[in-house]
């Protein structure tokens, strides 16, 4: 399938399984009159694969070392775009931060790291299911900056457009997303 068919068929997903109209208080705190869950699309087969072929193929020229962001939305990206990398022979590995780190066992902020590894030196990009503001990906960028990783970008798979771009721009932070949400607007 072509990017373009393949971005096509993705929106359709999207829009079937995870778009919504009513009344929803978003993770940023704002009220909004449409949502997007997207748990619905990374968890179904043809979803995780077009997301992960996507994603994969918007940040091929990035050479980065992990792929991973915020639990819960990034970790199905994640995992998909790392099992999508190898197969690639083009390996990123994964990880995900933890909003709140375990009050037990190793009590770790950034899970998914072998004993020995780290994100020193290592080029990241955080990955996002929707993005808002950009709150929650700046949690995960904090989280990859104490451990030493330097963040090559945030991507998102749909930008809500209320304000994400401008605090990654104040951040110093690249951006980009594989759809807005006016493309699921007025469908």
């Amino acid at each position: 399938m072509s990017n373009s068919a393949s971005r096509a068929r993705l929106a359709d997903i999207i829009f079937a399984r995870s778009f919504g109209r009513g009344e929803i208080t978003l993770a940023s705190g704002r009220k909004s009159d449409f949502y997007f869950n997207l748990k619905p699309t990374m968890l179904d087969p043809e979803g995780a694969a077009l997301l992960a072929e996507l994603t994969f193929d918007a940040l091929r020229d990035e050479k980065l070392d992990y792929v991973g962001g915020l639990e819960m939305g990034a970790v199905p990206l994640a995992g998909a775009i790392a099992q999508l990398s190898w197969q690639k022979k083009a390996p990123i590995a994964a990880f995900f931060v933890r909003k709140k780190p375990k009050e037990h066992g190793a009590r770790l902020a950034v899970e998914g790291l072998a004993k020995g590894e780290s994100l020193r030196g290592k080029r990241v990009v955080i990955v996002e299911d929707v993005t808002t503001t950009g709150g929650s990906a700046i949690k995960a960028v904090d989280a990859v900056r104490d451990a030493g990783g330097e963040v090559a970008l945030v991507f998102t798979m749909v930008d809500r457009d209320e304000g994400a771009a401008a605090t990654f721009a104040e951040a110093k932070l690249a951006f980009r997303s594989l759809f807005k949400a006016s493309e699921f607007l007025n469908r």
